[in-house]
This record gives C-alpha cells, structure tokens and sequence, in this order.
C-alpha cells in the first residue's frame, strides 16, 4: 500500500466527489421526502423481517407481513384522528364567540382586581371574523374540497409521494442486507474495522432510543386514553393516542397533549370539573413518564438528552424542512458517537497528555493534581 502522501490528489479528489454529491442531495431535499420516510420505516422494520426471516419465512413474504402491519396501524391512526380533528375544528368555530364572551366577563375582572391590569379580548371582532365560518359549518368540507380541487397539481404530488412511501419501503427492506453490504465493500479498507464500530455504537444508541421511546409512547396513549375516559372527557381515545405518539418530542408533546385536552374540556361544558379531571391525569401522567417509563425504558445510558433532541428536531428542520426532521435522531445519534470519538481522541492525545505518547502519559500528576484540589 502506498504512504498516506502519495494518495493525496485521489484522497482530495475523492473528498471533492463526496461534498458535490452531499450538495446533490441538499439540492434535491424537497423531492427526497417519501425516501427518507422509506428508510426511517426499513430502519425501524427490518428487526421484525429478520426475526420473520430467521423463523423460515422468504424474505419477500417478510416484508409483505410487517409492511402490511405498518399500513394497517398508519391507516387505523388516521381514521381515528382525523374525524375528531374535523369535529373539534367545527365545535370550536360554533363556540369559541361563546368562550370568548365568557373569559371577557370572568377574567378581565381579576386582572383588574388582583394586578391593576386592563385586558380583555375583541369579542367584536373575533365575532365578525368566525361569523361566516360558524354560520357556514355544516358546509366546511365541501369548501375544502373545493380549495383542494383548486390546487390539484400540489395535492397529486402529495398522493404520489404517500403511493411512493410503501413503495420504497419494501424494496428498501427487501434489499436491506445487500445494501448494508454493499456500504461495506465501498468503504476504504483501512477505515473498514473503526467505521463498523462506530456505525454500530450508533445502530445500537438509536436502536434503544426508538424501541425505549416506542414504549413510552404505546404506555401513555393507553394511559390517557383510559384516564380522560373515566375523568369524562369526550373524544378520549383519541385526544389520548395524540398525547402519547406527541411524547417524542420532549416538553413540547405534552403541552401540545394538554392544550388538546383542555381545548376539549372547555368545548363539551361541564364547569370546572372537566378541568379539574385534565389536570389530575395530566399531572399523573407527566410524573409516571419522568420517574418511572423514560428511566426504565429509554435510560440516561443512550445519552439523547431531551434538550438535544429539541434542538436536533429544530435545526435539521429549519435546515431540510420535513426530511430534515426525519432524520434528526438519527443524526444527533451519529453526532453524539462522533463527539465521544473525538472526546476519546482529544484525551490520548499529545495536547492533553502534554506532549508525550499516550504510554507515557503522566497519569500520577493527574491524580495528584486531583488530590490537591481535593485538598
């Protein structure tokens, strides 16, 4: 093999092949949404077809099984979600004029008693901007429909792209280890043995994260869904499953939950004892995901702090759009594997070990050092 020097133009040659097609790909963001979908669903299917696989069963009928699984729980959602969120907006629009008038008689009293502070909402023109709308509710989805006919080409993208999503999917599961493979044989040699190992700290950092984070979602939906249940609120199925698959987005997902269950409660009437169920499963729930599911089934050993998925769904959003937010958690895996390699690298090295080899590196100063300041 050749020194390191004489490969240099082909190292920088081919550095300069992998940034234009990572500039390709940045360019091609806005089409490459059912793809990403397609490898977040493969990732997140190929365990299952594996097992399927181990068990006997052809690959391709694998696939098939867990991808019409897939389809059938997506499908399910939204014939759940979908009508209550078509109700909640009709209910709303017939009665927030209502809520309005009520805060503007109850609340601005308060402020003025308590604070000194004059505030109160514009019922008139809350009233005359939903005055049409409520009049019109029952009309709501022919005019949506027409919107949607008067957009046709955007809507037949997006038909397209739900028809690609299970398309990709499958071929992607159905070669998923020719491809893992075919990764492999593109790597260079000498980068082969620390690349697979860190391709597998990350496999093993997210892998953990999904299927923790999957059954914290599956254990809230059940847990609100049944807890607004009996608290009598309507809708609780649903406004239930929501809470829980909006978990995943830490603090967010569960203000979203409850600005959706408390909407709910002021909607359907019933004075404060609505509220008052809301808040009571709502302050349950926060303290059974805090001290007891994330704990035990996600764990702090993944080491995807809340903060970071934050801003992990934040930047690659505001940077990809939609395929960006798909691809966030796998990335922040990556990048946190990375960050612990480079931490890794940056203590042996001579730098930190002042100028010595890591052999050599003066350990007992270091612990004396420790001692001193403990002293």
């Amino acid at each position: 093999m050749p020194p390191f020097h004489a490969s240099r133009p082909q190292t920088a040659i081919w550095a300069g092949v992998a940034l234009a097609l990572l500039g390709l790909l940045w360019l091609l963001s806005p089409i490459l949404a059912p793809f990403a979908v397609g490898v977040v669903f493969a990732y997140l299917g190929n365990p299952a077809v594996d097992a399927l696989v181990r068990r006997r069963l052809p690959r391709p009928v694998a696939v098939s099984a867990v991808l019409a699984v897939l389809c059938l729980a997506l499908v399910t959602l939204v014939l759940v979600l979908l009508p209550v969120l078509y109700r909640e907006a009709v209910t709303l629009a017939q009665r927030l004029p209502g809520l309005i008038d009520l805060f503007n008689q109850r609340v601005p009293p308060l402020l003025a008693e308590r604070f000194g502070v004059d505030f109160r909402l514009d019922a008139a023109r809350f009233h005359a901007w939903l005055g049409q709308f409520r009049d019109n509710t029952q009309d709501l989805l022919p005019v949506l429909l027409g919107h949607i006919g008067q957009s046709g080409l955007a809507i037949a993208g997006a038909v397209v792209n739900l028809l690609l999503i299970p398309v990709v999917t499958f071929y992607l599961l159905q070669e998923w280890p020719r491809l893992i493979a075919a990764l492999g044989r593109a790597l260079p040699r000498p980068w082969l043995p620390r690349t697979l190992k860190i391709a597998g700290e990350i496999d093993r950092v997210l892998a953990q994260f999904c299927r923790g984070q999957l059954s914290v979602m599956l254990l809230l939906a059940m847990y609100y869904s049944f807890g607004l249940w009996l608290a009598g609120i309507d809708f609780a199925l649903p406004v239930g499953v929501l809470t829980g698959l909006l978990i995943f987005i830490p603090y967010a997902g569960f203000l979203g939950g409850l600005a959706l269950a408390v909407l709910t409660a002021l909607l359907q009437g019933g004075g404060w004892e609505p509220l008052t169920g809301v808040a009571v499963v709502y302050g349950i729930g926060q303290l059974i995901e805090s001290f007891a599911l994330t704990p035990y089934l996600v764990g702090e050993r993944i080491g995807l702090h809340p903060l970071a998925v934050i801003f992990a769904l934040m930047a690659f959003g505001q940077l990809f759009g939609f395929v960006g937010v798909l691809v966030a958690l796998p990335a922040s895996a990556a990048l946190l594997v990375g960050m612990r390699e480079v931490a890794s690298a940056w203590l042996t090295s001579a730098v930190y070990l002042g100028g010595g080899p890591p052999e050599a590196a003066p350990v007992v100063d270091a612990a004396s050092d420790n001692g001193e300041e403990a002293a």
